[in-house]
């Protein structure tokens, strides 16, 4: 089976092992079920903007254009630097009805345990799908907050004690040590000071998640599609936005976003 797409990030279900979705052009792909089969991937030297839409030679960043990423809500400050949130105040930094509807709704704080214990803010409702997306093998909600700036300035305490970065290459591989994240959640609650204390949330459930991983590789090699426009290989499994290919060469989708490619599955 051939098929085109624009890449994007893959949708999750959070199934066991948790599901992927590819967003073709005409409909979505399982991609779980080509796990242990060799596929094709081939750039087709197209590089389309995740807002405009237009096509370009270069993307910058995020899969945006250098307009769209200086100009659109969806790349402002706050997207990346939950801290800088200012919509709780009426203060615009690029569309504030956008930013309103984004930022003015509960966030959590969370620890998860992808390649190593890391601290991380999202809107609550994306939970489950924010942790899938970063390839956690466990997570838990520190605390719960009624809006993105409360949540930043919680990461901020926290920062100078937790990563905020996913390890991909030990994540990849499997080698995160196990960790106890009720214990771990206990611990860093009380570095929290003053106000802040008050958003940790009194819940301890612990979600896990398992992955569609045949097997997991003892090397791992980013690949770029600027650099191999084509890759063929077996699928040896999924995790995080990852393809996890034999003989250690993995690809980003999520990074490419905005390239348009064909799947040979």
């Amino acid at each position: 089976m051939d098929i085109a797409c624009t890449l994007a990030k893959m949708a999750t279900l959070p199934t066991r092992p948790v599901g992927y979705l590819l967003l073709a052009d005409d409909n979505f792909v399982k991609i779980n079920p080509f796990v242990g089969k060799e596929i094709g991937i081939r750039f087709l030297q197209e590089k389309y903007c995740a807002s405009c839409g237009n096509q370009f030679k270069d993307l910058y960043r995020m899969g945006f254009c250098k307009n769209c990423f200086f100009t659109k809500p969806e790349a402002g400050e706050s997207i990346i630097r939950p801290e800088l949130s200012r919509a709780h105040e009426g203060i615009e930094d690029r569309d504030l009805v956008f930013e309103k509807g984004y930022q003015l709704q509960p966030h959590v704080v969370y620890l998860a345990n992808s390649g190593g214990v890391k601290v991380g803010v999202t809107r609550a409702k994306q939970k489950l799908h924010r942790w899938m997306d970063q390839g956690a093998s466990s997570a838990i909600v520190l605390a719960e907050t009624t809006n993105r700036f409360e949540a930043g300035q919680i990461e901020v305490a926290l920062k100078a004690h937790l990563s905020d970065k996913t390890v991909w290459q030990r994540m990849l591989k499997n080698e995160e040590e196990p960790v106890d994240l009720v214990s771990e959640k206990k611990r860093v609650s009380a570095l929290l000071e003053g106000e802040l204390k008050e958003f940790v949330s009194p819940r301890d459930e612990v979600f896990t998640f398992e992955y569609p991983i045949a097997h997991f590789p003892t090397k791992v090699k980013s690949v770029n599609l600027d650099k191999t426009e084509q890759l063929s290989a077996v699928l040896q499994g999924v995790r995080g936005q990852y393809l996890i290919f034999e003989g250690g060469a993995v690809i980003n989708l999520r990074a490419h976003t905005g390239y348009r490619v064909a799947f040979s599955l």
